[in-house]
């Protein structure tokens, strides 16, 4: 019974690999492997690992399951509510037209360059609100720049790079660099200082190799008509700008409400939402029926992506069985005790964040190792910040930001895995080269 958890675990992950070829949507075999997983663990709690560790109050199983799921499904509540808010934002923008506030000044059609503009603005976007966000607008972008859907997915692989790679080294960037900041494993101006260039350098060489390839195609760009596509426009160009800095500062106010109010940011993100619902009915107030039910955010939210948001709920309830088994747990002491070197085990924890997700990975690390074995600001955290946060981009399902890239331009699984997965590899292990380098220096 105790394996079954794992063979199921694997499955669930071949269904969804195989979304295309078998024609079942990756929402499905998600939800499915996410119940079935906590199932398992109901009926064959008796044989997992987490069983050497309930003592006491603890002992009753039932109670124990029952408070872990409710644990892992607040968690998991907190991000879908966050990835549906910014998801409503996005939408809002684009149904008055926004994006044309940029993609109107983008007149080149030199992909190399385009290339290099938009991954370094995703870059330093992630690390100033957070991964998951940037993807979530930068993709909303390239749906409107980008008429080729193999282009469209490849600059959407290389924004899941930038995005995780600008996270892994700002302590509001990406969640689990979050954890350890707030745990007091790492300062905010040292993890700025030591993992700014390893994640530079993961970004750079994919960069660097793919401009290579590019160029030796030599193939333009080929870009929407905009004025084609939005010749039927029923929003005037204040109402366009309006609506397009208000979704942006939106966005941006979100980190600054949770440093302000020390609520989650699902809660600044339903905020403005709220604030730009009002604002929205307030600026149609008087147009016709139709126009203004097309720009309301009550339309909008039907056109959200509701699968994969589903999808990314199963996917996450699948890991929390791992984790409340003991499983993963027991991996991090596996690897503690057969490998040894910091570097090794770090590196290996950024190849496992991009099958299983990075966050309960990172708490397992956390709860091994005490900062008297690795005190603060350690080459350990550090290390561990890096890896987490970007070997997430190995897989598109291995990371928040590539969940949403892959709802919101129906990226497929295998094609990224055959396409992006071998620019993160070198990307990552680069980063990790550059960490060791400097570390010796230091």
């Amino acid at each position: 019974m105790a394996v079954l958890i794992i063979i199921a675990f694997v499955l669930g992950y071949a269904l969804i690999a195989f979304e295309h070829p078998i024609r079942i949507d990756k929402a499905a075999p998600a939800l499915f492997t996410g119940v079935i997983c906590w199932v398992i663990l109901i009926f064959g709690i008796e044989q997992m690992p987490v069983m050497e560790t309930l003592t006491g109050e603890h002992a009753d199983t039932a109670e124990f399951l029952k408070h872990s799921l409710f644990e892992h499904l607040g968690s998991i509540s907190e991000i879908l509510f966050f990835l549906l808010g910014a998801m409503t934002i996005v939408e809002l923008v684009d149904a008055h037209d926004g994006f044309r506030v940029i993609t109107d000044r983008i007149k080149t059609t030199n992909k190399v360059k385009l290339l290099w503009i938009l991954t370094w603005v995703c870059f330093f976007m992630s690390a100033t609100l957070d991964n998951m966000t940037t993807t979530i607008l930068m993709c909303a972008l390239l749906r409107k720049i980008m008429k080729d859907q193999e282009v469209m997915w490849l600059f959407g692989g290389f924004v899941i790079i930038s995005a995780n790679a600008g996270g892994a080294w700002s302590p509001i960037g990406d969640v689990t660099t979050i954890m350890l900041w707030i745990g007091g494993q790492v300062t905010a101006y040292n993890i700025i200082i030591k993992a700014i260039l390893p994640s530079i350098v993961s970004l750079l060489v994919p960069l660097i190799v793919a401009s290579y390839i590019l160029r030796k195609e030599n193939k333009p760009l080929e870009k929407f008509d905009d004025a084609a596509s939005t010749s039927g426009h029923i929003t005037t160009a204040f109402e366009r700008n309006l609506i397009f800095v208000l979704g942006v500062l939106s966005l941006l106010f979100v980190p600054v409400f949770k440093a302000i109010t020390h609520l989650p940011p699902y809660m600044g993100i339903l905020l403005a939402v709220g604030a730009m619902w009002m604002i929205t009915e307030l600026i149609h107030r008087y147009k016709d029926d139709d126009k203004r039910t097309e720009l309301s955010v009550a339309s909008t939210l039907q056109k959200i992506d509701t699968p994969s948001i589903l999808f990314f709920l199963g996917i996450l309830l699948a890991v929390g069985s791992l984790e409340t088994s003991g499983y993963l747990n027991q991996l991090a002491g596996v690897l503690d005790t057969h490998l040894g070197s910091i570097f090794t085990i770090n590196t290996l924890i950024g190849f496992l964040s991009a099958i299983v997700d990075n966050v309960p990975m990172v708490a397992a690390c956390m709860g091994m190792y005490d900062l008297t074995t690795y005190p603060q600001d350690h080459s350990f955290w550090e290390l561990l910040a890096y890896c987490a946060g970007t070997g997430g981009s190995i897989l598109i399902i291995g990371s928040a930001a590539g969940v949403a890239a892959m709802g919101i331009l129906k990226v497929d699984f295998l094609w990224y895995l055959k396409r992006i997965s071998l620019y993160a590899i070198i990307g990552y292990i680069a980063g990790v080269g550059v960490y060791y380098v400097q570390s010796m220096m230091l």
